[in-house]
């Protein structure tokens, strides 16, 4: 019997802790993959839109706020890095290094939350949201180009969609960085058993992927179109 099998972390029902590892990091992107078959239908959803509705959708594009979204697109990128320091801390079993940079990435995502919810009351209060608070001036400035308001409110709801359920997968990944801090704090996270900040790490990697697509898709559809921001 290998020496793994005594070890604290092993599960009852695994031979080893390299089969538990194994199926920790089987489960998590099973998972995943639904996460990536539901926003592959918002973006083929998008795509479509965006292919019937083009000069729509760049219009109502270059009014969003590219500097906040750039900021944002910086602190996660940023995030998946100190992620992976916190792999491999938890690696070589240094709890202090684990825990800050645990602690640093669940800071830059409170960041981008808290930058979001800026460029969201922005949003608002220059009445950039589909439905009978959308601004007669951005209505007004898309009837003078040639443009369907409501198509324009159409991109709108995908952006508010889109962006909205990426902020949630960004609070529950801080709860799980939060969790995996206490775990570590705890001692719980030896060495042999860093699959467990791994896991977490996978799911916070397609958390700033799908980022990475919202980026372009929703903000620089209207770079260099020459319509005038809002803002």
């Amino acid at each position: 019997m290998s020496a793994s099998t005594h070890s604290p972390v092993l599960k009852h029902h695994f031979e080893d802790l390299g089969q538990q590892h194994a199926c920790e990091r089987l489960g998590m992107w099973m998972f995943l993959a639904t996460e990536i078959l539901f926003f592959g239908g918002l973006f083929g959803a998008y795509t479509v839109y965006r292919l019937w509705y083009p000069e729509e959708f760049v219009f109502a594009s270059s009014q969003l706020n590219r500097t906040f979204a750039t900021i944002n697109t910086m602190f996660l990128i940023t995030s998946s890095l100190t992620i992976t320091l916190a792999i491999r801390s938890a690696k070589l079993g240094d709890r202090g290094a684990l825990i800050r940079n645990l602690l640093i990435t669940a800071a830059l995502a409170t960041a981008f939350m808290v930058v979001k919810g800026f460029e969201y009351a922005e949003d608002f209060h220059e009445h950039l949201v589909p439905g009978p608070s959308f601004s007669h001036e951005i209505g007004g400035k898309a009837v003078e180009h040639g443009l369907d308001p409501g198509k324009v409110q159409l991109f709108l709801c995908f952006y508010y969609i889109m962006t909205g359920i990426h902020g949630i997968h960004i609070l529950v990944g801080i709860g799980c960085i939060l969790w995996l801090v206490w775990e570590a704090w705890r001692g719980t996270i030896p060495p042999e058993n860093y699959s467990t900040v791994e896991v977490v790490s996978l799911y916070w990697h397609l958390v700033d992927a799908i980022w990475l697509f919202l980026m372009p898709l929703l903000y620089l559809a209207g770079a260099g179109s020459g319509y005038v921001p809002h803002h």
